[in-house]
């Protein structure tokens, strides 16, 4: 997470969401955050240098934000406390136990064992990681095995790791517990010592000194200086210009949805059409405009099975009409009035993520003839980082506006309805509302797209592309239910054989699905060799078992196992499942807002995520077939696009000759590398070739490489040299490429789309560099997405143009999938191949791989 300069704030929105759940939680009247106060350390280090100074240093990211705790505590209304070279656990317990004087009760909100000593009476620890759980006296004793007053001397015998506290060597918090309970205190230990035998009576005399050293540096310092009026922890939580400039400032828009700010009022005129004879007049009104926008408000999320609630209209900004379906006017008269609308070509029609209305309105023949605007894809395209474009946060970041939610028409306490069984004027102006601010955010968005230089990228990509898409999410993919059944209980029946193995080589049985047991099987019991310690088990996550796999034949089976696990889980077990009962076919959404490269994303179910190489994933693709007898699937194939258009950007000569002469690219890079001729080259020479070709476009580095490809880092890094030394100008492009997102903090398309880098000046170097891959990849990737958006346009056109019987249906980043009569394959693979392939013109030849199958394996 970063603000508009590029610095991170992710560590500031998780304190502020902590300090508004605590808040929201339990109300407090009172409240102060504490923070550690300059030079903090030195007390405790003039009694031991040690203290603390394991501890590595914070990402340079972070102390910045610290600053930006401070000024939001300040801007909210929440007292601050931060004493010179005082820590804040010390003036903490200065304020707990002069709030206990004065009667107050007092919660410590921390998760640090050195508080724990204050619980009791009026006094207690809350941790709020812990949901909101409140130690008290009986609590503390429960968790540590000691009461309160015991926790400084437990400190000092068992030390505390994160503070360097050295404690006892050996002696964990079970030992120092069981010798507090029977002797009460450090003190009373040694005056015990005698009746303590063998090695633990030894270690203790030995160790003496440190433990009382320990506990000397656990011991907090309550004789500091600390505010002692009531009215200074008092919490004023005030609506205020600034908090509301800070949270845009940072970005953090769901924050300033919920913040206490000054509601934004705004006279509107917004009519809800309860009879036909307002119907009519409506659209005889209507029908003379240019533009209209357009939403729809339905029972669900399912525009091919949920049903139509009602429609919202708009022509200018603060007025609106909504036409409810669930009233008196007859759907059927609802459905012929719109019509004289939606067939009329010279209407534009605006909408929020309209294509969703086109889906709603096709379930009743109604298809919008022209799209002329779509402010979700508006909002994308100048802000395609971000993730979300919905239009609560759109009114509130750019009109400051807090419109109706969702949420408070449909749930009631746990309660959910949807919106057919809610109040009609309620839903009226919900949806009103919707379509003013669609409308008034369509005169923003143009004017911004005009002035960042990407409304030619709109309206002539994204938009036309919104058709396309419709078109094949309509169509959706059919598949052969009996085929997935057969795959699920042939790969169940594998899974219970890998299991059976596994647990022969485990020695016993246990819950394969479990991080927890098994990684108690694989380090203790099996002592295999652990990785860096993360909580409280050791790693289990595939990264890890990855490095093991090739060592131990239990590890590449659990990877196996959960591989298998998953196919059947996502695709073999579900898609059977999302097969939609009237059409008979799968309904696939392709987002065009969520990528920030310009690629497509493809949601329930993800059909781009299929694997390709493994067997399970081929045969997961043999089920897709096509619906009718005669009919085949057609594949066309962008062969090695970005390497092409990294030869064509970087202007490499030999990069250029390699792709002209119509070499095998990896296979000349391997002869260059390795110096040998082309029929030398060896199959892992290619692959390793191979690796650093496509590593290059996605910024890899040595270590990246080594990892890959199992080598030496030394290794790799020489790969990488021998490949610059033979495409020099390759690394003058990635060069070129970091100092233009330096300078710009943007990475850009060939066809202008926009990439905002802001993380590309970040101060954590980790951060820094990623954004240097993805300024060296966008251009090449988001090139691509436009090639690929482009063809499909113009394909799209064609198919219809042509009044063919086929028609698209998959889009997977640089492939398009057809499902076709088989006369029509000749006709669609040679317009389909000569589209793709001169979209437009490169320094390279672009080539498309065209394949037939009867089904999409054989593709």
């Amino acid at each position: 997470m970063t603000n508009d300069e590029g610095n991170s704030t992710q560590a500031l929105f998780g304190f502020i969401r902590s300090i508004n759940k605590l808040i929201n939680d339990f109300s407090p009247t009172h409240l102060v955050a504490v923070f550690d106060g300059p030079d903090n350390k030195q007390s405790r280090q003039k009694v031991y240098a040690e203290y603390k100074m394991h501890r590595k240093k914070a990402p340079d990211d972070l102390y910045p934000q610290i600053e930006l705790a401070y000024q939001y505590c300040e801007l909210i209304g929440i007292p601050v406390l931060s004493v010179p070279g005082v820590e804040a656990d010390d003036a903490m317990a200065a304020i707990a136990l002069w709030g206990k004087e004065n009667n107050y009760e007092v919660y410590l909100c921390t998760s640090d064992k050195d508080l724990f000593q204050l619980v009791g009476g009026s006094v207690y620890v809350l941790n709020v990681n812990k949901d909101n759980l409140i130690m008290d006296s009986e609590k503390v004793k429960e968790k540590y095995g000691v009461m309160p007053n015991q926790m400084l001397d437990l400190l000092a015998i068992m030390g505390d790791a994160s503070d360097n506290i050295p404690g006892i060597p050996g002696f964990g918090p079970k030992t120092a517990a069981t010798l507090l309970n029977q002797y009460g205190t450090l003190d009373g230990i040694y005056e015990h010592l005698e009746e303590i035998s063998g090695k633990k009576k030894t270690t203790l005399e030995e160790n003496k000194d440190l433990a009382y050293l320990s506990q000397q540096l656990a011991t907090l310092n309550t004789d500091i200086t600390i505010p002692q009026k009531e009215t200074f922890y008092h919490l004023q939580m005030e609506p205020s210009a600034e908090l509301e400039a800070f949270f845009r400032q940072m970005k953090f828009f769901t924050l300033l949805k919920e913040a206490p700010t000054t509601p934004v009022s705004q006279k509107t005129d917004y009519t809800i059409i309860y009879t036909e004879s307002e119907l009519i007049s409506l659209f005889d009104k209507l029908e003379k405009e240019k533009q209209i926008c357009i939403d729809t408000e339905t029972t669900g999320l399912d525009p091919y099975q949920d049903t139509l609630v009602g429609i919202g209209l708009a022509i200018k900004p603060f007025e609106a009409f909504y036409i409810p379906t669930n009233a008196d006017i007859p759907l059927a008269t609802i459905v012929q009035q719109l019509k004289r609308l939606t067939e009329n070509t010279s209407i534009g029609f605006v909408g929020h993520n309209i294509k969703f209305d086109c889906h709603v309105l096709a379930r009743h023949k109604l298809y919008l003839k022209n799209i002329a605007f779509d402010t979700l894809l508006a909002s994308y395209l100048l802000n395609p980082q971000n993730r979300r474009h919905n239009l609560d946060r759109l009114a509130l970041e750019i009109f400051n506006y807090n419109k109706i939610s969702y949420d408070s028409l449909t749930k009631e306490g746990r309660k959910t309805r949807s919106l057919d069984e809610v109040e009609i004027d309620r839903v009226g102006n919900y949806c009103c509302e919707d379509v003013d601010i669609t409308l008034r955010l369509q005169k923003h968005f143009e004017k911004e797209l005009k002035k960042h230089e990407l409304w030619q990228l709109f309206t002539t990509i994204e938009m036309p592309l919104i058709h396309v898409l419709f078109e094949m999410e309509e169509k959706g993919i059919f598949i052969d239910t009996a085929w997935f059944k057969k795959l699920s209980e042939k790969l169940s029946t594998k899974l219970a054989g890998i299991q059976v193995k596994i647990f022969s080589l485990a020695g016993k049985e246990f819950n394969l699905n479990s991080p927890k047991q098994l990684s108690g099987v694989l380090y203790e019991d099996l002592n295999l060799p652990a990785p860096k310690k993360k909580g409280s088990s050791l790693s289990t996550a595939a990264a890890v078992l990855e490095k093991l796999a090739e060592d131990y034949e239990i590890v590449s089976l659990i990877l196996d196992y959960r591989s298998v696990q998953k196919l059947l889980s996502t695709y073999v077990d579900t898609l059977p499942l999302q097969v939609n009962p009237k059409t008979h076919r799968i309904h696939a959404t392709f987002n065009q807002s969520i990528t920030a490269t310009g690629r497509l994303s493809c949601q329930d179910p993800n059909l781009q995520n299929i694997p390709i190489r493994s067997e399970e994933g081929k045969e997961i693709r043999k089920g897709f077939i096509p619906e009718k007898q005669d009919w085949s699937y057609l594949a066309a194939d962008y062969s090695q696009i970005e390497l092409r258009l990294l030869a064509h950007f970087s202007e490499d000569p030999n990069l250029l000759t390699a792709f002209n002469q119509k070499e095998d690219i990896h296979r000349a890079t391997a002869a260059l590398i390795f110096g040998v001729d082309l029929d030398q080259v060896t199959p892992q020479m290619r692959y390793q070739a191979k690796a650093v070709n496509f590593g290059i476009i996605y910024g890899q580095g040595a270590f990246g490489l080594s990892e890959q490809l199992q080598i030496p880092m030394k290794e790799a890094a020489e790969f990488i040299k021998k490949y610059f030394s033979h495409y020099p100008q390759i690394e003058g492009y990635i060069q070129s490429c970091k100092e233009k997102a330096d300078q710009t903090t943007l990475a850009t398309t060939l066809f202008g789309r926009k990439r905002p880098i802001p993380d590309i000046h970040n101060n954590n170097p980790h951060i820094r560099a990623a954004a240097e891959r993805l300024a060296i990849n966008t251009p090449l990737q988001g090139t691509q997405a436009d090639l690929i958006k482009m063809s499909m346009i113009k394909i799209q056109k064609e198919i219809e143009q042509l009044g063919l019987q086929g028609y698209m249906i998959l889009q997977i980043h640089d492939e398009l999938i057809f499902e076709l009569p088989d006369e029509e394959i000749p006709i669609f693979s040679k317009f389909v191949k000569e589209i793709m392939q001169n979209i437009h013109t490169f320094k390279v030849p672009i080539i498309v791989d065209i394949a037939i199958g009867k089904n999409w394996g054989e593709c």
